[in-house]
């Protein structure tokens, strides 16, 4: 069970308003009153309901929050919290930094969600850990908070992500032995059919799934895969960038070298001579 806190502390944000994201405040309470902002609060926000329960609303959304829930409310969001009785312990955290709003939207935390979580010992620590260096390290403990704030969000994600555990298990079944497969064949052709056979799902929907979870499209992910390949002979070889197209899986060099410039934006020649000059 989370130790009840009921202080709060802020760094002292000039000394780290210039990095990706940044600590601006942690803090607790065991007896969190009703807080409405109708533009939002200046800065985002992760809440966590360490005992007790209230509501949480936004966009006409009413959610019951729980012990154990995480809350992300993304900053200048509308919303209101609401406790169901006095005693409602919620501990919190709020950052900013020029790379927030990039780094939300590549999670897909563009809205206020809610995180039920089974196991919030990785994030008490991280919250622990901010702490103890806010209140230990007047020189570092900033920068140490910084990157800090970003593992918080990063686990965050992961949670949110945990929370559709048999989606999330569904998805490592169909793709491990898919990009294992991958990984152990890029050097040769082979139709997606063959994927899909492997990952036991239609061909349709593997590419779903792949693109969905990989960002990327199962043909891509192959030639970025021996585009790898490549760029790891041209820098560590002397291999003639024929035979490097050959050993990297791709057949034709005219080829190689288009699907190459495309990717890096130089030729593999001009690579090769790049990473020769470090």
């Amino acid at each position: 069970m989370a130790v009840k806190i009921n202080q709060h502390a802020y760094p002292f944000v000039e000394q780290v308003k210039n990095l990706p994201v940044y600590l601006t405040g942690i803090g607790g309470t065991e007896y969190q009153g009703a807080v409405k902002r109708d533009e939002g609060y200046c800065w985002h926000q992760i809440l966590f309901c360490a005992s007790g329960s209230g509501i949480l609303r936004f966009d006409d959304i009413t959610i019951e929050i729980m012990e154990n829930c995480f809350i992300f409310l993304p900053a200048f969001y509308p919303h209101e919290y609401i406790p169901d009785d006095m005693k409602w312990d919620i501990r919190w955290v709020v950052f900013d930094g020029y790379a927030c709003k990039q780094i939300l939207s590549e999670f897909g935390m563009d809205k206020p969600m809610v995180v039920k979580s089974n196991n919030s010992d990785s994030m008490q620590k991280l919250y622990n850990k901010m702490f103890v260096a806010l209140k230990t390290d007047k020189v570092y403990g900033n920068y140490t908070c910084a990157g800090l704030v970003y593992q918080y969000i990063l686990e965050l994600h992961r949670l949110a992500s945990d929370s559709t555990a048999k989606s999330k298990a569904d998805k490592s079944d169909i793709l491990m032995p898919v990009l294992n497969y991958i990984e152990e064949n890029f050097r040769n052709d082979f139709p997606i059919a063959v994927l899909a056979e492997i990952s036991g799902v239609s061909h349709q929907y593997l590419c779903r799934v792949f693109n969905r979870t990989m960002n990327i499209r199962p043909n891509e992910y192959i030639t970025c895969r021996k585009l790898q390949e490549a760029k790891h002979l041209l820098a560590e070889t002397t291999l003639s960038v024929y035979e490097i197209c050959i050993q990297s899986g791709f057949s034709d060099a005219s080829y190689f070298s288009t699907v190459f410039k495309r990717y890096e934006g130089i030729t593999p020649a001009e690579y090769r001579k790049k990473t020769k000059a470090y």
